[in-house]
C-alpha cells in the first residue's frame, strides 16, 4: 500500500465496543453509517441545523484523526476507534438513526477540519457542555450559538478558532491495516519499504544516532538494515534487523509523535518575553495570551516526558491544563495545585529552554528554531543570535535592501542595522530587537524562501 499523505475517507471503520484495554468484540462498518450513529447517539435531531452541522463535521474530524494518525493500530490494537466516551465518541451497535441526521451526514461525511497549515484532520475534542466541559466545541453551546444566528462554520472557529479551514469533497478509499502483512527484511524490494525508509529518515531527525538512508527508493539494503537495528536498540526491541509487526509500529508511533512536535513548532505560537510575560497567577477559568504560552511549554515538555500530557493551544485554562499543569509539577517535585505560579512558570521555562538548548540545530522540520523566549537585542550572543543572522543573511539575496552580516554570534551595530530594515521593509515597528513577532516574520519568510515558494 502507498503512503497517504493527505488524509482521505475510509470506506470502513473498525469500531472496539468497549474501552481500549478491554476485552469486548470489533465491528467493521461502513465510514458514513458509523458517523450517522455516532451523531444520533450524541446529539438531538431537533437542534437547529447549523448546530447539527457544526457537531457532525467535529465526529468527522475526530475519527479521521484517529485513522489517519492510526492512534490505536500504532499502540498494537486491531482497530480504529472504540466506543468509549472517555476515550472517543458514543456508537451504539444497533441503534436506530434520525432521518434529518442521515440526511446531514450523507452531504457531510468527506469532509472534515484541520488547521491552516497542516494536513491532519483536527482532533476535535468536545463534550455536552452541560454535565461535563472539555477544551473544546460545548455540544449545547453550539446550540445557543446556532439560535443566535451562527454558521457552522463560525461555531466551529467559536470552539477551535480562527486558524481552521474545513477541506471537502475528500476521496473515499479502502484503508488497509498499516502494517504490510509481511516482514520487510534485506533483500525487500516494495513500497512497503519506502514508507518504513522515508519514516525511518524523519525519526532520525530527533534520533540522529539513527544512521540517514542515503537513497530511499524501497529497496532494502544494509543502510536500511543498519538504520533499523540502530532504531530497535534505541527503543529496546529485539536487534533482528527485521521489521515485524513491532518494529512497524512502534516506527509508526515515533514518527507520529516527532511529526506532533514539528505541527507544534510550526503553529508559530508567539511567546513574547516569557520570563518576564508572567503577570498573575493562572487557573481554571484563566484565558488570553498567558494561557496559551503556558499550553505551548506544557506541550513541548510533554513531547519527552512520558508523565506529562500535551494540550490544545486554545489559550482556555480548563480542566485538561490544570490536570497538565499537575503532571508537570509532581513530575518536577513542585507542590501539585494546578494553579501556575510564578515558581511554576519559572520551572516551565527552565525546562523548556533546557530541552530547547539540548536539541541539534535541524531537529525541527521548519529548518528554523523556535522563539528563543526572551528578545533579542545590541549586547546580546549565542547559538540564537548566529539562527538570526544566518536567517537575515540568506533573506538579503533576495531583499538587497537588507545589509549583511557576519554570522559570529554577537548582536552589534550591523545586526542592529540589519533587523532594522528588515523592519522598515515589511512595515514593522522599526526598534532594532527581536521580540517574537519579529522572530516569527523573520523565520516565516525565510522558510518560505528557502522552500523555493517565493514569489
Amino acid at each position: 500500500m502507498t503512503e497517504n499523505y493527505f488524509p482521505v475517507i475510509p470506506e470502513t471503520i473498525r469500531v472496539h465496543l468497549g474501552a481500549p484495554g478491554e476485552a469486548a468484540p470489533n465491528v467493521t462498518v461502513p465510514f458514513p453509517d458509523y458517523i450517522k450513529n455516532v451523531a444520533s447517539s450524541e446529539i438531538y435531531p431537533t437542534w437547529p441545523e447549523n448546530a447539527l452541522r457544526a457537531n457532525i463535521l467535529a465526529e468527522v474530524s475526530f475519527a479521521l484523526n484517529r485513522v489517519y494518525t492510526e492512534y490505536y493500530r500504532s499502540r498494537g490494537y486491531d482497530f480504529d476507534i472504540t466506543n468509549s466516551t472517555a476515550s472517543d465518541q458514543a456508537y451504539v451497535e444497533g441503534r436506530d438513526i434520525f432521518e434529518n441526521v442521515s440526511i446531514l451526514v450523507d452531504e457531510l461525511f468527506n469532509q472534515y477540519i484541520t488547521r491552516e497549515g497542516s494536513v491532519e484532520p483536527l482532533y476535535a475534542q468536545y463534550c455536552n457542555g452541560s454535565t461535563v466541559y472539555c477544551e473544546g466545541l460545548s455540544q449545547w453551546g453550539s446550540v445557543t450559538l446556532a439560535e443566535g444566528g451562527a454558521t457552522p462554520y463560525q461555531i466551529l472557529i467559536y470552539y477551535y478558532g480562527s486558524n481552521i479551514n474545513i477541506i471537502r469533497d475528500v476521496a473515499v478509499v479502502g484503508v488497509m491495516e498499516s502494517y504490510p502483512g509481511q516482514i520487510l527484511r534485506l533483500g525487500s524490494v516494495n513500497n512497503d519499504v519506502l514508507r518504513m525508509q522515508i519514516r525511518l529518515n524523519r525519526i532520525s531527525k530527533n534520533f540522529p544516532a539513527i544512521p540517514k538512508i542515503s537513497s530511499p527508493g524501497g529497496v532494502f539494503g544494509q543502510e536500511t538494515e543498519a538504520a533499523v537495528l540502530k532504531f530497535q536498540e534505541i527503543f529496546s526491541l529485539v536487534p533482528d534487523g527485521l521489521v515485524g509487526p513491532a518494529t512497524w509500529y512502534e516506527i509508526v508511533k515515533m514518527y507520529a509523535s516527532v511529526k506532533r512536535l514539528s505541527d507544534l513548532h510550526s503553529e508559530g505560537i508567539p511567546f513574547g518575553d516569557l520570563v518576564n510575560a508572567f503577570q498573575t497567577t493562572l487557573r481554571r477559568g484563566s484565558t488570553g495570551t498567558e494561557v496559551m504560552e503556558a499550553q505551548y511549554l506544557l506541550s513541548f515538555i510533554g513531547n519527552f516526558v512520558d508523565t506529562v500530557p500535551t494540550l490544545a493551544l486554545d489559550g482556555i485554562f480548563g480542566p485538561l491544563t490544570e490536570a497538565a499543569t499537575e503532571a508537570f509539577q509532581a513530575t518536577y517535585r513542585l507542590p501539585v495545585t494546578g494553579v501556575i505560579d510564578r515558581p511554576t512558570w519559572e520551572k516551565l521555562y527552565a525546562a523548556y529552554r533546557g530541552m530547547l538548548d539540548s536539541l541539534p540545530d535541524d531537529y525541527f522540520d521548519s529548518g528554523t528554531r523556535p522563539y528563543p523566549g526572551m528578545p533579542l537585542r545590541e549586547g546580546s550572543s549565542g547559538a540564537d543570535v548566529i539562527a538570526l543572522q544566518t536567517y537575515l543573511n540568506f533573506i538579503a539575496d533576495t531583499y538587497p535592501a537588507i545589509p549583511k552580516t557576519v554570522p559570529d554570534g554577537f548582536f552589534g551595530p550591523g545586526t542592529t542595522a540589519a533587523v532594522r530594515a528588515f523592519q522598515r521593509l515589511f512595515g514593522r515597528v522599526v526598534t532594532g530587537i527581536v521580540a517574537s513577532t519579529t522572530w516569527n516574520a523573520i523565520t516565516e519568510l525565510y522558510r518560505t524562501l528557502a522552500d523555493g515558494s517565493a514569489s
